[in-house]
């Protein structure tokens, strides 16, 4: 993880990317050189979203964050001393045992700007979120699903949904790229799927852990990252969430998803680099929409396209 790359280096970079992003926009060529057409953003569901045989899952709008996260959202920040350092991630989801903060925003004296979440999901499995972590990405109507308020697109690199491998196999080493809003800000991200195993995680049976370097899908920077620890209750599973920020890096960018992202209406914002604990706060409650409202229909989601 690179934390020495300079600010100046960074917008230099995105300039570059988002200009050339902006001139390949006219052919939009994908990882294979071949042209792709690029396809629309929009908010909720349109006709042909309804006729998909997982329309009667779609709602017009989220469901609300449990009442804690709510809580914390109103609340102040986690004070510094009390967020754990990235470093700690695999200590701070262990398979057992639950830290001093579960659900709260902030941000280190580092800079690192940070936010967490714990839900419970009564009636799901670990195996639940693996299948949906590589079902859902390959089309924005089924992303919607998830927060259906604030996502408006996505796409994978790899469509590797039918492939005869197993579910945890279809996101992990793949990379999706979303535009959602997390609070008032639309965020266009590419997020690369990572082993837990390989990166320090103990994943006991039953458990799972969806591991993934955040970064723009514009612009060759990464930005932070993101851990979802799914581990047994005893009404279900429960969901720990990670996210840590501004511990930025490069990465070598879609030259087709990056013109895709300009031709869908928004350019790289060099100021959207530097993640405060705004950002923070509104991505706590962004996690605990999403994750509760999606585990309110996974079972039978899960039992019927699965």
């Amino acid at each position: 993880m690179a934390r020495g790359i300079s600010r100046r280096g960074l917008l230099v970079g995105a300039g570059l990317a988002a200009a050339g992003a902006a001139w390949g926009a006219l052919r939009v060529p994908d990882a294979h050189g071949e042209t792709q057409r690029c396809t629309e953003r929009y908010a909720g569901y349109r006709d042909r979203d309804r006729r998909q045989p997982f329309a009667k899952y779609m709602a017009d709008h989220t469901r609300p964050a449990p009442a804690h996260v709510l809580r914390a959202h109103a609340g102040p920040p986690t004070p510094a001393v009390d967020i754990p350092p990235f470093e700690r991630l695999t200590d701070d989801l262990a398979p057992t045992g639950l830290s001093k903060v579960e659900t709260g925003y902030g941000q280190r004296r580092d800079g690192v700007t940070w936010a967490a979440t714990r839900i419970d999901m009564p009636g799901v499995t670990a195996d639940m979120w693996d299948w949906w972590f590589g079902w859902h990405s390959i089309d924005s109507a089924r992303y919607k699903l998830w927060h259906p308020d604030a996502h408006r697109y996505a796409s994978l690199a790899k469509d590797l949904t039918k492939a005869d491998i197993s579910d945890r196999a279809k996101y992990v080493g793949n990379t999706t790229f979303v535009d959602e809003y997390v609070g008032p800000k639309l965020q266009q991200l590419a997020i690369n799927f990572r082993d837990p195993v390989a990166h320090g995680f103990r994943v006991p049976d039953g458990h799972t852990v969806v591991f993934g370097r955040v970064g723009s899908s514009i612009a060759p920077v990464d930005l932070g990252w993101l851990a979802h620890q799914v581990r047994p209750t005893a009404r279900g599973v429960e969901m720990r969430s990670r996210f840590h920020l501004n511990l930025r890096g490069l990465h070598t960018p879609d030259v087709g998803q990056a013109a895709c992202a300009v031709a869908r209406g928004a350019a790289v914002d060099p100021r959207d680099l530097e993640l405060g604990i705004d950002l923070g706060r509104d991505l706590m409650l962004h996690c605990g929409q999403e994750m509760n409202h999606l585990a309110g229909f996974l079972p039978r989601l899960h039992a019927e396209f699965s």
